[in-house]
């Protein structure tokens, strides 16, 4: 195994892993921090936070920090979840040094300059419109606000016009601050890097992170109901959900298991069932994310308005029945759709460092291959059923809807109808 692990004094954690068959690498800051932290005021901030990192710093323009990276022909970019926010770059190995100094410059020295500050409010505001626009991103915020209402964890990640152009630099110092502690972040660096090296550049460059750990966000409370909202659309977009589980359970695979056996590819039953054999649609798919606390699972399909109801139906049927009914040849299917993605990041330099990181975060240590590996064989028919009747009791159906006013009243029924399953 080539993974290792430093934790320096300050609570910061450098994981690396050598793959001496790349000439590039992969290296990046993970922090335990995403939009799940913000109070109700900050709504939009931890985003916009991640995007103002690279508008300048006491060093370097923004200009600047693109400049330096393309100019060895790298490239870095930012993301921002509920629950971490990502700054990474890959370059050749040579330039590692590079990039761990420009991630630091970029995290301890912005400098928030009023009028980048403006620019990027209203390049969000762009972002939050494209989404506005788009049916089958937007059907999953509501998703979101009707999952977890109320509540830090159902507020979409990009904010609102309103809460996004009302910040000032004194506020992203304050999130910055309060949040972007060294206990609760992780660098990681894969591909062709050298583990000291890498470390001996981390405690050079990020020793502006100190203190004690971020404080611990608000608890997510999975609630249910039903967002609809009458659009001028072609199809009624859909995406129900149903409380799932948190990253560390131990029937964690079980249920993603079950997930895929439900709508997890194209021999999935509701596939199989709604697309296959019904034509009812073109899109239909299941998934179950999960976080530190809770976990959400969930399906999306879109429609024609005449065919919600059928759908529908067929879909709380197929997710009931799959609960006990699932086959060994599907859990071994299902299993096997696990490892390869699993696998797959050992061939990704970039991937690779994204999960060691989220590892780490979740974990607080890297996994092995074999162990989790090991948890997947786990899995058994009698798991797997068990996972998805969990799911079922615990029905208190989300669902979001979007699209011609005909199409919503039947998109509506799900929760009733759910509820009666699991009674």
């Amino acid at each position: 195994m080539t993974v290792e692990v430093t934790r320096l004094p300050s609570g910061l954690t450098v994981v690396t892993d050598a793959m001496p068959h790349l000439q590039t690498a992969s290296i990046g800051v993970w922090v335990g921090s995403g939009s799940r932290d913000e109070q109700p005021e900050e709504h939009g901030i931890s985003h916009l936070l991640e995007h103002m990192a690279f508008k300048g710093t006491e060093r370097r323009s923004a200009q600047q920090i693109a400049e330096e990276i393309e100019a060895v022909g790298g490239d870095i970019n930012a993301a921002t979840s509920f629950e971490t926010t990502a700054y990474f770059a890959s370059v050749l190995q040579a330039n590692m040094p590079l990039v761990i100094d420009v991630l630091s410059d970029i995290l301890s020295r912005p400098t928030f300059d009023p009028a980048e500050l403006k620019r990027e409010q209203n390049v969000i505001v762009q972002e939050i419109g494209a989404t506005e626009d788009a049916p089958d991103d937007l059907v999953f915020d509501y998703l979101q606000s009707v999952a977890f209402p109320n509540q830090p964890m159902g507020r979409s990640i990009l904010g609102t016009p309103k809460t996004v152009c009302s910040f000032k630099d004194r506020n992203l110092r304050a999130y910055l601050s309060r949040n972007y502690r060294a206990p609760d972040m992780v660098l990681a660096a894969t591909g062709a890097v050298e583990h000291g090296a890498v470390v001996a550049e981390v405690e050079r460059r990020f020793g502006h992170f100190n203190g004690p750990a971020a404080p611990v966000p608000q608890p997510a409370g999975f609630g249910g109901g039903t967002k609809l909202e009458a659009r001028d659309l072609e199809q009624v977009h859909i995406a129900l959900a149903l409380e799932g589980l948190p990253q560390r359970d131990p029937d964690l695979f079980s249920l993603q298991v079950f997930s895929i056996v439900v709508g997890g590819g194209m021999s999935s039953r509701l596939f199989q069932e709604v697309r296959e054999k019904r034509g009812l649609c073109y899109t239909i798919s299941a998934f179950h994310a999960p976080y530190a606390d809770t976990g959400m699972f969930g399906i999306y399909a879109g429609t024609d308005a005449g065919d919600v109801k059928e759908l529908m139906r067929v879909v709380v049927d197929e997710t009931a029945t799959a609960a006990g009914t699932i086959t060994e040849a599907e859990v071994d299917r299902a299993k096997a759709q696990i490892k390869v993605g699993l696998l797959m990041a050992l061939e990704s330099s970039g991937a690779r460092a994204r999960q060691l990181a989220n590892q780490i975060l979740t974990h607080g240590r890297p996994l092995s291959i074999d162990e989790l590996i090991g948890k997947i064989e786990n899995v058994t028919v009698e798991s797997a059923r068990a996972a998805g009747s969990g799911l079922i009791a615990r029905a208190r159906p989300a669902i979001a809807a979007l699209g011609p006013s005909k199409g919503l009243e039947s998109a509506g029924t799900i929760v009733e109808s759910f509820k009666r399953r699991a009674a």
